[in-house]
């Protein structure tokens, strides 16, 4: 049997914050979208709520058996994806929930775990598969066209030299296909060069456009908040921790168009009908970690909470279309 993961190896990001804006309580129903190590059920589940938790990633499932026996049946665990998050919570008995929590930054365990591929410091496969099956990261950097490849970095990495290492990709598969993390990595490196000092490391955009690419993370992004609005009761509360300024985008966004009252208009012009919010704030802005906490855990430090409280007004039909999601290109146009 697989051992239980390390609770040292996952320090969950605000998690002070993220209780305090869920408001968990005995009898409640909180779904964790991004059950990961479990850190966010298990402070759930002690404030008396049952959880429903799921995760994309067959290792989390597995490791996670253990706290559902420890929690004695308050926790049920589902294997699939956030973005049918709705179709989960009802699966599993509760067409309507009181909370949904998503943590949007990829696990610790999956990143310190050279063999699945995430990582730029450590030498594995190239893979970055969450949920271990489809296209890799590999199939990416080998077969998806320069000029796209050019796109899923430049937009998904924000790497400002994007067209530089899709080039030196083409180049470099073309007498040897990339099979590992860090044969991608000291390319990069290579072509970008390392200032002396800097943390960073050259390849950081790029691994992060792959990871999100392989991963649909953005798409399931925009679908998890669709589904997350369908399924919360009246009074019911979202929460979104996100990592990095695309996902981030996307959450302030929605929740702007979903909490919104009026629609700005002018002097020139009159205000714009605008539906009824299906949310409100439940608090303006984003919530940014302390010091204190990016001190005891620096990979906290780009975290922001978002929050608002379901109204009694129906779910909407569709999303907005300025979300600022990228139109990317399908794995349909990889070549094998």
């Amino acid at each position: 049997m697989a051992a239980s993961p390390d609770p040292a190896r996952h320090i969950p990001v605000l998690l002070e914050e993220v209780i305090a804006a869920l408001e968990p309580a005995a009898g409640q129903v909180i779904v964790d979208g991004t059950f990961g190590a479990g850190g966010y059920s298990r402070a759930i589940l002690e404030t008396g709520a049952d959880v429903i938790a799921i995760d994309r990633d067959p290792n989390a499932i597995r490791d996670g058996q253990a706290m559902v026996q420890a929690f004695d049946g308050r926790l049920t665990l589902v294997p699939g994806r956030f973005s049918g998050l709705d179709a989960h919570a009802a699966g599993a008995g509760h067409e309507l929930v009181d909370g949904v929590v998503l943590d949007l930054g990829i696990s610790s365990m999956q990143v310190d775990e050279a063999e699945r591929g995430f990582s730029f410091r450590q030498d594995g496969p190239l893979d970055m598969r969450m949920e271990q099956d489809g296209p890799s990261a590999a199939d990416v950097v080998n077969e998806m066209e320069g000029r796209e490849l050019t796109r899923i970095i430049g937009l998904l990495g924000e790497e400002n030299r994007a067209s530089a290492v899709s080039r030196a990709i083409v180049d470099a598969r073309k007498t040897k296909p990339f099979t590992r993390t860090l044969e991608l990595a000291n390319l990069i490196e290579r072509v970008l060069g390392r200032k002396p000092g800097k943390a960073t490391h050259p390849a950081t955009k790029t691994f992060q456009a792959l990871r999100i690419f392989v991963n649909s993370e953005l798409g399931e992004v925009v679908e998890a908040l669709s589904a997350a609005e369908r399924c919360l009761k009246p009074g019911g509360r979202l929460v979104v921790v996100t990592f990095h300024s695309l996902e981030d985008r996307i959450v302030k966004r929605f929740f702007a168009e979903r909490c919104r009252i009026h629609a700005g208009g002018s002097r020139h012009m009159p205000e714009a009908d605008v539906p009824p919010p299906t949310f409100r704030f439940q608090v303006k802005g984003a919530v940014e970690p302390s010091e204190a906490e990016i001190s005891a855990n620096p990979r906290s430090r780009s975290a922001r909470l978002r929050a608002a409280i379901r109204t009694e007004i129906a779910a909407r039909d569709g999303m907005p279309d300025n979300l600022g999601k990228p139109n990317l290109p399908a794995f349909q146009s990889l070549g094998g």
